[in-house]
């Protein structure tokens, strides 16, 4: 599952267009089928979003939740990808994006009626 967080104004313009960026780095990189989309968007007034100095009002967190099981050359990957690409079709800099991968074991998962490490015909893989 993807959270984005930005200031509203900056954010909800540009939502469709980032979810598909997303997406595309999420399937080149992991190998997620197309219909494997989970993005949750994070609105924020400007008030109520506080961030390092040296950013715009196009700073951007985008927070990567995965089972746990992808090396350390792909999590690095999708991050590299997340930031050109986000750079070449929206013009935000990598400056203004911040980007966290936050891994959890299996058996946390719980999707279906059942948790992560039951799954046993997930559409793409973990271990990669």
């Amino acid at each position: 599952m993807i959270v984005v967080y930005g200031i509203r104004e900056k954010l909800n313009p540009i939502k469709s267009r980032l979810s598909d960026i997303i997406h595309g780095c999420m399937q080149s990189t992991l190998g997620l089928p197309e219909d494997k989309r989970a993005h949750r968007f994070i609105p924020m007034s400007k008030d109520d979003f506080y961030f390092p100095g040296g950013r715009s009002d196009a700073y951007t967190v985008i927070e990567v939740n995965m089972m746990s099981g992808r090396k350390v050359e792909t999590q690095k990957a999708l991050i590299k990808s997340l930031f050109k690409e986000v750079e070449r079709h929206l013009s935000i800099s990598p400056v203004d994006l911040e980007i966290t991968i936050k891994e959890q074991a299996p058996h946390q998962w719980g999707f279906r009626g059942i948790t992560g490490d039951e799954a046993n015909d997930l559409k793409y893989k973990v271990n990669v």
